[in-house]
């Protein structure tokens, strides 16, 4: 089930624009706040759910070391 938030048009421009081409709005929000912090949610998620968390985060570093080597090639 989704929800939906009111926020200004200037935080969802902001939000927008920080947005990368394989993302939903909700993963771009979820990486500037850098939540949801996993203490938080230690004990409340079920195994699958866990496992699919563990999964997309393994995804986003693989990314990020992808886009630092990437940006590292630039300056070679």
């Amino acid at each position: 089930m989704s929800k939906s938030f009111r926020v200004s048009p200037e935080f969802h421009e902001y939000v927008k624009s920080h947005k990368r081409d394989d993302e939903t709005m909700e993963e771009t929000l979820r990486r500037l706040i850098g939540g949801p912090d996993p203490d938080e949610v230690s004990g409340i998620l079920s195994d699958e759910t866990a496992d699919s968390i563990e999964a997309q985060l393994e995804k986003k570093r693989e990314r990020a070391v992808e886009e630092k080597n990437d940006l590292a090639e630039r300056f070679e």
